[in-house]
Order: C-alpha cells, then sequence, then structure tokens
C-alpha cells in the first residue's frame, strides 16, 4: 500500500485531527518561504544587514523605516489567496475531522480558506496595533506609508512574533493542549527548525504522526507517514 494510500485511510479512521502548518504550504499561494534556495533567507538584499536581524525586536524599535522596508517589501503579499491544501483542511474541519489548525505562518490563508479554529503561534500580518496607545489597525490601514504612525503619533508595529520577542501563552497552551488530545498530528510545509513551535510536536500521544514536505526533516524517522512531495500534488491524490 502506498504511503497516499496509508493517509487516506488513516483520515478516514480519525476524527481529531490537528494539523501543524509551516511557510511551505503558502508558496503555493504565491507567498515564499524562509529557508528554501528561492527563501526570503537567501534573497541578495542591498543592504549587509541579514533578514533574521531586520526582522527582530531590537532593530524594529531602532531603525523602523529599514524594518517596513523589508517589511513590505518581502512579507507582505495581500493579493495571495488560499490554494488548494489550505482548502483542503477546511474542508476537513467541516466534516468535523480537523479540530485544530496550529500555524507558524503569518499569512491568514487559512481563515480566508475557511478554518474556524487557527491557532497562530507567530501572529498575523492583519492585525497591527499602536505601540503607545494600543490602538488596532487592519493590514490596509497601514499599507502605502514608511512607518506607520497612529492618530496619537504613536509607531504602529504588526502583530507578529520578531526575533527576540516570545510567543503568545495562551497560543502555546491551547497548541500544546490540541497536540496532546489529536489522534493524528499533520505536519506540512516547515522543516520543524524554528524553536519553540517546532518542539510543541513532542506532545503528541495520538496514533498517526504525518509527515508532508518537500525535503526531509529531522523527525521523518519518528513518523508513521512521511510523503516527500510539493502539497499540491498530495492534496490531488487524497482527493481522488
Amino acid at each position: 500500500m502506498s504511503e497516499i494510500e496509508r493517509l487516506k485511510n488513516a483520515i478516514k479512521e480519525c476524527n481529531n485531527i490537528v494539523v501543524f502548518s509551516g511557510a511551505g504550504l503558502s508558496t503555493n499561494s504565491g507567498i515564499p518561504d524562509f529557508r528554501s534556495a528561492d527563501g526570503i533567507y537567501n534573497q541578495k538584499l542591498k543592504t549587509k544587514v541579514r533578514p533574521e536581524e531586520i526582522i527582530s525586536h531590537s532593530f524594529f524599535l531602532k531603525y523602523p523605516e529599514d524594518f517596513y522596508k523589508f517589511y513590505f517589501d518581502k512579507m507582505i503579499y495581500p493579493n495571495a489567496k488560499p490554494n488548494s491544501a489550505h482548502l483542503y483542511f477546511a474542508e476537513l474541519e467541516k466534516e468535523g475531522k480537523v479540530k485544530a489548525v496550529v500555524t507558524q505562518n503569518i499569512d491568514n490563508l487559512h481563515q480566508m480558506a475557511g478554518s474556524k479554529n487557527v491557532i497562530e503561534l507567530h501572529g498575523s500580518v492583519m492585525r497591527n496595533y499602536c505601540m503607545k496607545c494600543g490602538k488596532s489597525y487592519e493590514l490596509k490601514d497601514i499599507l502605502g506609508t514608511d512607518v506607520p504612525r497612529c492618530t496619537c503619533g504613536g509607531i504602529i508595529k504588526p502583530d507578529v512574533v520578531l526575533y527576540e520577542e516570545g510567543l503568545n501563552e495562551n497560543d502555546i497552551n491551547n497548541a500544546v493542549q490540541s497536540i496532546y488530545e489529536a489522534d493524528m498530528l499533520i505536519i506540512v510545509g516547515t522543516s520543524l527548525v524554528v524553536y519553540p513551535a517546532a518542539g510543541f510536536v513532542r506532545y503528541f500521544r495520538g496514533k498517526y504522526l504525518v509527515l508532508l514536505n518537500k525535503s526531509e526533516t529531522s523527525y521523518d524517522n519518528q513518523a508513521d507517514i512521511v510523503i516527500h512531495d510539493d502539497i499540491k500534488n498530495i492534496v490531488e491524490e487524497l482527493k481522488k
């Protein structure tokens, strides 16, 4: 039996599935990932400052204009649409199979596809707030500005987790609880090298640990089902 057939049967069998998604899930929506050859971290920049440094808390505070130049150019894709994989997982949620999506992505595509219970570990580009008074702003409110500022004069910060910042405690607890209770954990589009998020996998106690990723991960030998392929191709096979 092929791995796809095994995965199909396992999905039929399980009714508490958690999807754990990373940047590789959104590449088919035109959003580059971070660590692949074409990823954000490997793109040539005009500055000598590394991307990891630019999207850090201290850099944002010190050089907000340079931060936003990079952020708007490399991390914001307002026209991106959910791809077949986002839609497939939302459909599984509608069928009562998927109970939660835990994502490292900040692009809001799971919600746009129709997923309701989405735990965003690294925040969302759709939410922004004034660092001075706390007023909320939508993405459309801050586009087209060098350094977005609130009506009170404070600098607006995206509600995304930058380097040097901790994850939201509620999100951590919800993610760990969901993974712990799941009978299947589908890890998709992530190389599992970003911590603490990648460490959540160890809380899984269920029956099927599934890894769907183009390249190998350090967790491959612990998984029950492993498929190395573009998620678009995997979803096409699953829907047959």
